[in-house]
């Protein structure tokens, strides 16, 4: 059996203002034809399909959308809901979708009831030889506070609301394997010690307490873990397939992809990594603006999505005009100043107070929120405007 591992799709999220709809239509384009071409019996999506709880129209279309096109390209579909989830929306119509291939698993009270599929020995002609059961649940956001009574958990934490999970889990195991062998997958959103975190994921718990054990999840075949952004192997059977398309410029050197898993007959697996193709570059760009804007090394980042910090001595003037003549797509600018005086720690009204004129207050402003003075240019207009103040309160 072929499974493909993917998460965190967060349909409906912009990037720094940017609407990312079509670049995740791209990707579902992507993730089709690769249950195409490789065969994939079931796609797997641990959770974050949509960005918000109530997503909008037509992020509900794209997602109706991706499930049709993945079922008729031949996959089943297991789907558990994330902390940006509505559970109740996501699994609403569950048992009739389930009709069609997509499996909704968001109750808590369903966390132990499988997805079951038969693991046959294909080289044994059409028919196979049974070689039991894969059996896959899914493990929905688990809330402490909301889920720890239900579950029966001690305390009212995420350790001990996964573990309460995990051993509801391990328990149906035991009772199937009573009538052949039986291969459990897990689908988790959760945090698991050890993983790398990145910017764009929202916390799971105040003070970084949310982590869970990774042991937790050592007995199942293999446990497609979702909420961290980042692809990586916690241990060769428990992985996070990462968000599919980079949501912060802290993942701008991840590449984006999703696990592959094959369950041979005696349920062993393989593991092999799939990339996307991604829509745009990221570049985290630093330097003086003469450097950035003539450097030939930065050539790459025209075209790319751009997080720029400036760090030149004195802030530019029109900074951000002058980074989007070479760089088009900058959405973050911030400065750093190396080399230059350091900011007066005095309080702003305690330069007000000390400013010997009308000019000085001015001049004293203009420095406070920019981090620059006035040039000759800036001085002389406000010398101006001034003197044209001071003749006008002369005329009243």
């Amino acid at each position: 059996m072929r499974l493909l591992h993917t998460s965190d799709w967060h349909l409906g999220r912009s990037f720094h203002g940017v609407g990312m709809l079509d670049a995740q239509r791209s990707f579902v384009d992507q993730l089709v034809s690769l249950v195409e071409a490789k065969s994939v019996d079931v796609v797997l999506i641990a959770g974050d399909v949509y960005d918000r709880a109530l997503p909008g129209l037509d992020v509900v279309k794209l997602l109706d959308d991706a499930l049709v096109r993945i079922t008729q390209a031949g996959a089943a579909v297991v789907l558990t809901s994330g902390n940006h989830d509505s559970a109740i929306r996501l699994g609403f119509a569950s048992r009739l979708l389930e009709r069609g291939g997509v499996h909704l698993r968001t109750k808590v009270e369903e966390l132990d009831v499988p997805v079951l599929f038969p693991l046959a020995d294909k080289g044994a002609g059409k028919d196979g030889v049974g070689n039991g059961q894969v059996a896959i649940y899914g493990i929905p956001y688990l809330e402490p506070r909301l889920v720890a009574e239900r579950l029966g958990a001690e305390n009212a934490n995420h350790f001990d609301v996964t573990l309460a999970g995990v051993e509801r889990i391990r328990r149906d195991v035991q009772a199937r394997r009573a009538s052949g062998p039986v291969y459990p997958v897990v689908l988790a959103h959760t945090f698991a010690s050890g993983g790398i975190t990145s910017e764009s994921e929202r916390d799971l718990s105040i003070g970084g307490l949310g982590a869970v054990p990774l042991d937790l999840f050592e007995d199942f075949a293999y446990t497609a873990l979702g909420h961290l952004h980042g692809r990586q192997e916690l241990a060769p059977n428990v992985r996070y397939s990462g968000s599919p398309l980079a949501y912060s410029f802290s993942e701008a050197k991840h590449h984006k992809g999703a696990w592959l898993v094959d369950l041979d007959a005696s349920g062993a697996i393989a593991v092999d990594e799939v990339l996307w193709e991604a829509p745009k570059a990221l570049a985290t760009l630093r330097g003086t603006l003469e450097e950035l804007l003539g450097g030939e090394e930065h050539a790459w980042a025209e075209t790319a999505y751009c997080q720029i910090t400036l760090t030149d001595a004195q802030r530019p003037g029109q900074a951000m005009e002058k980074v989007r003549t070479r760089f088009p797509d900058t959405l973050v600018l911030s400065f750093d100043p190396q080399g230059g005086q350091s900011r007066p720690s005095t309080s702003y009204s305690n330069r007000l107070a000390a400013a010997e004129d009308d000019l000085g207050v001015c001049c004293g402003f203009l420095e406070h929120v920019r981090e620059r003075g006035a040039n000759g240019a800036e001085e002389a207009a406000l010398t101006e405007a001034l003197e044209a103040v001071r003749l006008q309160e002369a005329e009243l």
